[in-house]
């Protein structure tokens, strides 16, 4: 097996500040939005099947990316996709989470035919939560289910990064107290809404997403790349960091080199080899991403946008999101806020 770069090969760090600062960015931009949905309950022997698409789906525009998760508050059971591929072993104070909505098993032995959960489920009553109850009377299993929802477009760095299922084992640890009790209020908050529970709801959601992918992180072999691996690299993080706190800054390759204390050649390298595209190409990538999430969510001008990322024209920068993202700016504008009007004056 080829050796990977020495780099990969070094003992992890993980710079927590500008790591965890470039990923709030990144949740910044992407406006997660959740709940809670389901509260299931199943009696060994059982086996489900949880196609893609659920319920928490119909809520939620085209344009949107859902995932989902679970999470074991009582019992164990066994978990893989469908289509086949590792095995977890579930328990108590574990979060199963499906970035892609992937189709998945669950139950306490694989072997045994699976039934639709689609089928079990049993509508609200009251404004309280989705529910399962199945099995034959045996060990009990408990979890809940809850979604997470953001642009798909906006939402490739952080979940293109993650596999299709991902166990985190939150353990006994302060933290993971807190996020069970964190689920249990979105629980309660789903189930009988009060003012201001959208807010709750998108906030739980994004300290479940972030302590998932913190755990994660820490988890990761030490020669694993990709965009999270880039998290943990204290000079690639910080070039992150960098990037997304001014985007409208003019950066150069050696600018970005001089403030992490890297050359320009060792910190090009470094950021090719961890997040699969050079400093600059990521930055016009990020540039675009922070605009196109303006002009779902305030009004303000596109030659004011384009000045505030870092395009010297209105024109330019009208090119430059069309490649990326298919449309003018404009049209990006009118389809994702809902508005007829277009308010860029342009």
């Amino acid at each position: 097996m080829t050796e990977p770069p020495a780099f990969l090969r070094e003992p992890p760090e993980l710079p927590i500040i500008a790591a965890m600062d470039a990923l709030s960015d990144v949740l910044r931009v992407l406006s997660l939005k959740g709940g809670v949905f389901l509260d299931a309950e199943f009696t060994a022997p059982w086996c489900i099947v949880s196609e893609s698409g659920h319920p928490a789906s119909d809520a939620h525009s085209a344009s949107e990316h859902v995932a989902f998760f679970h999470l074991l508050i009582e019992g164990r059971c066994t978990a893989r996709l469908a289509a086949g591929g590792e095995t977890f072993e579930v328990a108590a104070g574990d979060l199963l989470l499906m970035p892609n909505d992937d189709s998945h098993l669950m139950g306490s032995g694989l072997d045994l035919a699976p039934v639709s959960a689609q089928g079990l489920v049993k509508p609200p009553s009251a404004g309280g939560l989705w529910r399962i109850e199945h099995g034959g009377g045996g060990e009990r299993t408990r979890f809940v289910c809850g979604f997470l929802a953001c642009d798909k477009r906006l939402c490739r760095p952080v979940l293109d990064a993650l596999p299709p299922m991902l166990r985190v084992p939150l353990g006994e640890d302060p933290a993971a107290a807190w996020v069970r009790s964190l689920v249990r209020l979105g629980a309660q908050e789903t189930s009988a809404p009060r003012p201001g529970s959208d807010t709750v709801l998108a906030k739980l959601s994004e300290l479940l997403f972030v302590e998932a992918i913190r755990r994660y992180i820490e988890s990761m072999p030490a020669d694993q790349t990709g965009w999270l691996a880039g998290l943990r690299d204290r000079f690639v993080s910080k070039a992150l960091a960098l990037m997304h706190q001014n985007p409208g800054q003019a950066w150069t390759v050696d600018a970005l080199a001089g403030e992490v204390g890297l050359s320009r050649s060792a910190l090009a390298q470094r950021f090719t080899e961890l997040i699969g595209q050079p400093p600059m190409q990521y930055l016009t990538r990020w540039r675009l991403t922070v605009a196109a999430q303006r002009l779902r969510t305030d009004g303000a001008s596109l030659a004011a946008i384009a000045e505030d990322i870092g395009y010297e024209s209105e024109a330019a920068f009208n090119r430059a999101f069309k490649r990326e993202f298919g449309v003018p700016p404009a049209t990006w504008r009118r389809t994702r806020s809902g508005d007829a009007g277009d308010k860029s004056g342009g």
